[in-house]
């Protein structure tokens, strides 16, 4: 598996980095002392009912998703949280770190990427380099980059949310 760092600096990603104490929730991201620029992002791991189709979605922080109405949104059937095995199979994470930059371990392209449109209007996202005691801060063009270089197709989608 490569370095995320060394990933990112070959393929001439800027970014800048905060460390902090290990974070498993939103909520324990606006704890930290110190709040960090950019915006931050939920991103869950689904499969789909068959178990044979894998999806990282990236909503922003605080958006409820509703998971009964995203399947269309995304052409796909019914969805439901990944295991933790699955997890780890597919993108090579813990349960806590999930991220964008998760894409460099798939290196078989077995997990589809899909992003908020309300999301993908800012400037710059926050994301966890595969371990989730630092954030990065990344740039929209250099997430876009990033996705290119994993060989990932970024798709951007109207989320439905949960009222």
């Amino acid at each position: 598996m490569t370095d995320i760092y060394e990933f990112l600096a070959t393929h001439s990603i800027a970014y800048q980095r905060f460390d902090h104490q290990a974070v498993y929730t939103i909520a324990d991201m606006d704890a930290l002392d110190e709040p960090l620029p950019g915006t931050n992002t939920k991103n869950l791991f689904l499969r789909d009912d068959k178990g044979k189709k894998h999806y990282l979605l990236i909503v922003a922080h605080d958006t409820a998703v509703d998971l009964k109405a995203l399947p269309a949104a995304i052409g796909s059937r019914k969805l439901g949280f990944a295991s933790e095995q699955r997890l780890m199979k597919h993108l090579g994470l813990e349960p806590g770190a999930v991220s964008i930059l998760a894409l460099m371990n798939d290196t078989v392209g077995a997990v589809e990427v899909f992003v908020d449109s309300a999301l993908w209007q800012n400037d710059a996202f926050l994301a966890h380099p595969l371990v989730n005691t630092s954030t990065l801060l990344i740039s929209k063009a250099d997430l876009e980059k990033f996705v290119a270089a994993t060989a990932h197709t970024l798709n951007v989608v109207d989320v439905p949310r949960r009222v």
